[in-house]
């Protein structure tokens, strides 16, 4: 088909209007920075306009928004002051999502933290350390919706008797057991679900302690050797303090994207069974029920639990930087 040149004319000339203020936007740029120190603060602050609107677009007034809605009717029309945060602390099943919550928060980091810790440093040094640290952060590369399925089948359960395709259930099958629902007893079930998180994650906190140890001076570790210091107390007394500042990164990173955690509750149970977190909660408020409001609600809350963390990550990054 031919190019019709005659048709495809408004295209072409938004193109060229959209050619023409790029170009303008980058002389301006290049002429401030060519013109002293005030000029180029002004050619700092051109550039970094079109970064600042769309935080304001996209984050700023949409978190403004919520703040708002948090304080109205399930409709967002009506005010209605404090309700929604007094129906938060209040209501069993929100009361069950904030505990969780903090279960998670908690367990999360300090497992997962834990285990690549260990893993770590069984393999910082080791001459197959890439493939090892290559296979724990295998998956990573699952969504979090990935890993929920993965570990549904895992746990899932058939009538005794009948043949089970779960791996849990045929374990315990296998050593004369009864099969169990794992993912419908509370509060077990939550931990269960804890269990595929902190399989995600582990491999991260990994990675990052694994670096961190390689970037031990050696000459430390050999003088507490030659001092006579076993190996467990070279490393609880000269590698642990080494490597601290990572620890804190990893525990504050994991426990940020714990709070958030969404999407395995919603592929393994739905936030059934006393299993839902704040962001579930959330969700099911504003979109399942139509409590405008109360979605808001638990979404400021879940704000005000992550900003701490995040004001004190980036204070530590600074302070090591």
């Amino acid at each position: 088909m031919p190019f019709d040149v005659v048709a495809q004319q408004p295209k072409l000339l938004y193109l060229l209007q959209g050619v023409a203020a790029f170009a303008a936007v980058v002389s301006l740029v290049l002429l401030a920075l060519h013109r002293g120190p005030a000029r180029r603060r002004a050619a700092a602050l051109l550039l970094l306009a079109p970064a600042l609107l769309l935080l304001t677009i996209g984050l700023v007034l949409p978190g403004l928004r919520t703040l708002a809605l948090s304080f109205t009717d399930s409709a967002g029309d009506t005010w209605v002051g404090l309700d929604n945060y007094a129906w938060m602390f209040t209501d069993p099943r929100a009361l069950v999502a904030l505990r969780n919550t903090l279960v998670w928060a908690v367990l999360v980091p300090l497992a997962s933290t834990a285990l690549g810790l260990l893993y770590a440093a069984a393999v910082a040094r080791s001459r197959c350390r890439t493939v090892a640290l290559s296979l724990l952060l295998a998956p990573m590369a699952l969504s979090f919706v990935g890993a929920g399925v993965v570990w549904k089948f895992v746990y899932a359960y058939r009538p005794a008797g009948a043949e089970q395709i779960g791996l849990l259930n045929q374990l315990v099958v296998a050593f004369g057991g009864e099969p169990r629902q794992w993912l419908v007893d509370s509060p077990w079930n939550v931990l269960f679900l804890i269990v595929a998180m902190v399989w995600t994650q582990t491999g991260f906190a990994a990675v990052l302690l694994a670096g961190a140890i390689g970037a031990v001076p050696a000459e430390l570790t050999e003088a507490a050797r030659l001092d006579g210091a076993s190996p467990r107390q070279v490393f609880r007394r000269i590698t642990l303090p080494s490597i601290r500042p990572t620890l804190l990164v990893v525990l504050l990173a994991q426990a940020i994207g714990t709070l958030k955690a969404f999407d395995i509750v919603r592929a393994m149970t739905g936030g059934q069974f006393d299993t839902g977190v704040l962001a579930h909660a959330m969700d099911d408020q504003a979109f399942r029920y139509g409590e405008t409001g109360r979605g808001a609600a638990l979404a400021v809350l879940l704000f005000l639990l992550v900003v701490p963390l995040v004001a004190h990550r980036l204070r530590t990054r600074r302070r090591t930087g």
